[in-house]
């Protein structure tokens, strides 16, 4: 897979041909997405796989029962309730991506990071395959007929369905900020302790990868990550004290914190998306990134005098390095969970 290529070039479809997906074509792309998401600790989480017509129309019947029942109901002309159905039935395979549940907010995120990247990934690999897909997220799902159709469990999170299907067209590219505009710094040493024999990944390398990806999906194209690159020995160890690595470079990714729980929710999970993407491509570029989240975030006590707004939240402190700089951790590969109704 060109990574680069597919990551600027991957769209989202709205509209799909008729042409059925083979399940085990989705399952192989499943195994191959799940297999890229690397973590230190096992992450768990399931998906539910919707191809038959009787499937889709279940999912569609719980999809729109909260508009259907409500008060306003009758006033919704059946022409819109029908064409909300269509465009379901229309669409090959609804993956529903559900995040497992956990004792601590930190876990959870956990848990809802890995299956944001691993629904990214497989957008991804589908590109790669002819097959376009929609991320879904819509406040009409958070309704008893629904989770109780996708069977989700107290504890559990919801992170969106994928619709996937075959295409004729892509939309035209709409660009994206530049990483550098949302991109800030911060030392504590004056003189970088370097040899000639080091081999440190530069900011501007960092920068040029940003900027391949920030072309991951986000709602409304609200862009809504800023990043804060911290160098030195001193405010590397404050940051992530219990590595003990020899990187002197760290890559905080923040997103903006939505007052709406739902734009929040969303905006995370774009994070989560630019996030694997730029830990592909460093994969790629043979780099090193250890993917954090240090238990100082949700203590709001920073051990070093980072300016973050009250509106933002750090989603992941990124330790990056050379391969022969960081002592590599073996990862855990993830749990693949997927039931076809």
């Amino acid at each position: 897979m060109n990574l680069a290529k597919t990551i600027i070039e991957r769209r989202t479809i709205r509209k799909f041909k008729s042409e059925p997906v083979p399940f085990e074509v989705m399952n192989s792309l499943l195994k191959q997405a799940s297999s890229l998401w690397k973590s230190e600790a096992p992450q768990h989480w399931r998906c539910i796989y919707y191809d038959s017509m009787e499937s889709r129309l279940r999912l569609a019947e719980s999809m729109f029962a909260k508009v259907i029942d409500s008060q306003l109901g009758k006033f919704i002309p059946s022409k819109l309730t029908g064409f909300l159905t269509k465009s379901v039935l229309n669409t090959p395979v609804h993956l529903v991506f559900i995040a497992a549940s956990a004792e601590n907010q930190r876990q959870r995120d956990n848990n809802y990071a890995a299956v944001c990247s691993i629904m990214q990934n497989l957008q991804l690999v589908g590109w790669e395959n002819g097959l376009g897909m929609l991320w879904y997220t819509d406040p009409l799902l958070n309704n008893p007929s629904f989770f109780n159709e996708i069977g989700l469990k107290a504890g559990e999170k919801f992170a969106g369905i994928l619709n996937i299907g075959y295409f004729d067209r892509s939309p035209k590219a709409r660009k994206r900020t530049p990483a550098e505009i949302n991109w800030t710094e911060f030392t504590t040493d004056t003189k970088p302790h370097l040899t000639n024999e080091d081999r440190y990944v530069s900011s501007q390398d960092i920068l040029e990868t940003l900027n391949i990806a920030v072309w991951a999906p986000n709602d409304g194209l609200r862009e809504p990550w800023r990043f804060i690159y911290v160098t030195g020995e001193e405010a590397v160890a404050k940051l992530v004290p219990s590595h003990g690595n020899t990187s002197q470079s760290l890559l905080i990714v923040l997103a903006k914190k939505e007052a709406d729980p739902h734009k929040q929710a969303e905006d995370y999970a774009a994070a989560c998306c630019l996030i694997q993407n730029f830990q592909l491509l460093a994969n790629s570029k043979v780099w090193y990134v250890r993917r954090t989240i240090p238990e100082w975030i949700y203590e709001r006590r920073l051990p070093i005098p980072l300016k973050i707004d009250l509106q933002e939240r750090i989603v992941a402190v990124l330790e990056v390095g050379t391969v022969e700089q960081i002592s590599y951790t073996s990862s855990t590969p993830s749990t693949l969970n997927v039931i076809r109704l």
